[in-house]
C-alpha cells in the first residue's frame, strides 16, 4: 500500500497578552519546534503561516484564513500548531474545524504540545479534547477580564492609555498618563470654539481654516510629532473633525477614557458607549477652553436654530429661532433688496395662503423688538437682581419640586425592572445548563430581555438628565441673569447672543389679516416669565 504523502502548513500565532509571556510563546520558538516534528516525521513544509499579535479568540485573522484556504483547495493536507490555543480560543470555532471541516477535507490536524492528531480519533487526548478547548476559551476570557480591570483602574486614576493625546496637547514628558498643553495649536483650538459660539458652522470654520492653509490635525500630527496617519487620509480640515473637536472635554481639562468597547472577548467589533458609562476624571491636566465658552458651545448645540446661509454667505442672527404662532412652521427670510431682509412663514412662502397666510414682518423692526427687550431686562434685573432671584427661585420651586419627585419615581421603577432583567436572563441561562430549557427558547428569552435593558437604560439616561436640570434651577437663573446682563448696552443683535439667551420666537400674524394686534413671543433659555417676560405688542 502506497504511503500517503503529508504537504505540511506550519501555523505559528503570537497574541500580545503571549509577548508579556517572553520566549516560551514567540514565534522562534514555535517554528523551532514545529519544523523538528516536522522533518523527524518526513512531511514536506508546503510553508509558513504567521499572526503576530493577534488575539485567538478570533478566526478572522489573515494568516489562519490563508491556511485554511490552501487547506480547503488541496495545496496543503496537514496542519501543524504547537499547541490548540495557537490554532483558536473560541471552543465551538476549533471543534467545528476540527470535528467537520477538516475530515471532510482530508485534512490531518496535529497540535504538538497537546497530542492531538486527528489521524488518531480513537486516542485518549481525543477524548479530552473538547475539555482543552473550552480551557483555552476560559483561559482567553479571564485574560480578557483581567486587562480590561487594569484598562479602568487607570481610567480611574485619569491615566491616559491612548497612542497620542488629541489636537492641542501633547503628553507629558515627566508624567506620560496625562497631557501639556501644545503652545503652537491650541489658539486654533481655541478660535474654533469661539467661531462655533459665535454662529459659525462647523463646515464652515473647516472651509475657513483651510482657505488659511492651517495644517489639519493629521497632517500636523505626521510633520511635528512623527505620527503616520491612514492610508488615504485627504490631510483636510473636514466638518466631522470640527464636531468632535466640540464635543471633546478634554479641553476643559477632564479626561473621559473607555468610551468605546467591543462587544466581548470573542467579537472585536468596536461600539460607542452611552456618556453616562464612561469614566471621566476631572482637572487631570491643563485646559485649553475656559468652562464658559464650553458652555457657550452646550448651548448652541441645543439651539433649534443652526442658521441657513443665504446665497451670499449671510446668516441672520435670527435665523432658525423664528416660528409662525398659526401654523408652527419656521419663519424664513428672503431679501426685500438693497440689503434689506424680512422674514415670513416658510410655508406660506413655499405653498401660498391654501396652507398659511402672511406672517410678513421686517427683519430689523424683528432685531430692534428683541434688542429692546433684552435691553429692559437686564435694566431691570441690574436695578433689583436679588428680587428677581428670589421671585423667580420661588416662582419655580414647587413646579421643580414636583417634577424631581415624579421622576425619582418614575428611575426608580425603571431600575428596578433593569435588575430584574438580569436576574431573569441569568436564571434562564442557568436553566439552559440544567437541561430544564432548550437552547433555542433561551436564546429567545435572553435577546428579548436584553432589548428590553437596552431601551430601559436609555430611559434612565434620559430621566437622569432631567432629574440633573431639575435640580439646577437655581444655577441656571443664576447663568441666565449673568449672560443678560452683559447685554445691557449692546448695539445690535449678534447670533452669539441669541443663542446665549433665546429658545424661540413665536411671531404672529398681520394686524389687517388676522383684525387684532400682532403678538411676538419672545421664549428664552430660562422660564424667568414671571418676573421679567412679556408679550411685545406692534
Amino acid at each position: 500500500m502506497k504511503q500517503k504523502k503529508y504537504v505540511a502548513g506550519l501555523y505559528f500565532r503570537l497574541s500580545q497578552e503571549d509577548e508579556r509571556q517572553g520566549e516560551s510563546a514567540s514565534i522562534d520558538n514555535q517554528r523551532t519546534i514545529l519544523r523538528k516534528y516536522a522533518e523527524e516525521r518526513g512531511f514536506e513544509i508546503h510553508g509558513e503561516y504567521i499572526d503576530d499579535g493577534i488575539s485567538g479568540t478570533t478566526f478572522q485573522r489573515p494568516e489562519v484564513q490563508r491556511l485554511l484556504d490552501d487547506a480547503k483547495t488541496g495545496v496543503i493536507n496537514t496542519i501543524i500548531v504547537k499547541d490548540l490555543s495557537r490554532f483558536g480560543r473560541n471552543y465551538i470555532e476549533v471543534g467545528q474545524y476540527i470535528d467537520y471541516v477538516f475530515p471532510a477535507f482530508g485534512i490531518r490536524f496535529i497540535a504538538i504540545q497537546d497530542n492531538v492528531d486527528t489521524e488518531n480519533r480513537d486516542s485518549g487526548t481525543m477524548e479530552m479534547m473538547p475539555i482543552m478547548n473550552v480551557f483555552n476559551e476560559w483561559h482567553a476570557a479571564n485574560t480578557s477580564k483581567k486587562i480590561r480591570a487594569v484598562w479602568k483602574a487607570k481610567a480611574n486614576e485619569g491615566v491616559f492609555h491612548g497612542k497620542k493625546a488629541c489636537y492641542g496637547y501633547i503628553k507629558s514628558t515627566n508624567n506620560k498618563g496625562t497631557f501639556m498643553i501644545d503652545e503652537e495649536v491650541a489658539p486654533i483650538v481655541v478660535r474654533i470654539f469661539e467661531m462655533y459660539a459665535s454662529g459659525i458652522s462647523p463646515k464652515r470654520i473647516s472651509e475657513i481654516l483651510n482657505e488659511e492653509n492651517i495644517p489639519c490635525p493629521g497632517q500636523y500630527a505626521f510633520e511635528k510629532l512623527g505620527h503616520k496617519g491612514k492610508t488615504g487620509d485627504r490631510r483636510l480640515w473636514g466638518q466631522m473633525t470640527i464636531a468632535s473637536m466640540l464635543k471633546n472635554m478634554e479641553y476643559i481639562g477632564h479626561m473621559p477614557q473607555l468610551r468605546s468597547t467591543s462587544i466581548s472577548y470573542k467579537n472585536h467589533k468596536r461600539y460607542n458607549k452611552d456618556q453616562s458609562e464612561w469614566v471621566i476624571v476631572h482637572n487631570t491636566h491643563p485646559a485649553i477652553i475656559s468652562q464658559d465658552l464650553w458652555d457657550k458651545v452646550r448651548e448652541r448645540e441645543k439651539s433649534v436654530a443652526q442658521g441657513r446661509k443665504t446665497a451670499t454667505g449671510y446668516t441672520h442672527p435670527l435665523s432658525g429661532f423664528l416660528f409662525c404662532a398659526d401654523c408652527g412652521c419656521k419663519m424664513k427670510l428672503n431679501s426685500v433688496g438693497n440689503n434689506k431682509y424680512a422674514f415670513n412663514c416658510g410655508d406660506h412662502m413655499r405653498f401660498g395662503k391654501a396652507i398659511c397666510f402672511s406672517h410678513h414682518i421686517s427683519a430689523k423692526t424683528l432685531e430692534k423688538i428683541i434688542l429692546d427687550d433684552i435691553r429692559e431686562m437686564a435694566q431691570r434685573i441690574v436695578l433689583d437682581e436679588k428680587t428677581i432671584r428670589e421671585e423667580f427661585i420661588h416662582h419655580n420651586a414647587e413646579l421643580a419640586d414636583t417634577t424631581i419627585k415624579k421622576t425619582q419615581k418614575e428611575l426608580q421603577a425603571k431600575q428596578k425592572r433593569t435588575e430584574e432583567l438580569s436576574r431573569l436572563m441569568q436564571l434562564a441561562y442557568e436553566d439552559k445548563l440544567k437541561g430544564k430549557m432548550p437552547e433555542d427558547i433561551c436564546i429567545s428569552f435572553i435577546q428579548k430581555y436584553s432589548e428590553e435593558q437596552k431601551r430601559l437604560e436609555t430611559e434612565i439616561s434620559t430621566l437622569e438628565t432631567k432629574l440633573t436640570e431639575a435640580n439646577n434651577t437655581k444655577q441656571s437663573a443664576d447663568d441666565f441673569i449673568c449672560n443678560i446682563k452683559k447685554y445691557l448696552e449692546a448695539p445690535e443683535l449678534t447670533r452669539e447672543m441669541c443663542y446665549e439667551l433665546i429658545e424661540r420666537v413665536v411671531v404672529g400674524g398681520l394686524p389687517k389679516i388676522t383684525g387684532k394686534e400682532r403678538e411676538i413671543d419672545i421664549v428664552y433659555k430660562v422660564d424667568i416669565a414671571s418676573v421679567l417676560r412679556h408679550k411685545l405688542k406692534k
